[in-house]
């Protein structure tokens, strides 16, 4: 049953990455500081936002049906 949701929210999950990777992005082209990028790094801030995303709609999905 998780496994089904897992599949059916994968575009959740990819939506998110790709949104704060391109926010996060021009955030730091804009100069201003970055004291909330996880290991200084903005696509492993993005990836990590992307699978939490991606397994809230997935836990979601399950309890709401």
């Amino acid at each position: 049953m998780f496994a089904l949701a897992i599949h059916q929210t994968a575009g959740v999950g990819v939506g998110i990455f790709l949104g704060c990777l391109l926010g996060f992005w021009l955030h730091r082209r804009s100069g201003r500081p970055q004291g909330y990028l996880m290991r200084d790094s903005i696509p492993f801030t993005a990836l990590v936002a992307g699978m939490l995303g991606w397994v809230a709609a997935a836990v979601m999905t399950v309890v709401v049906g």
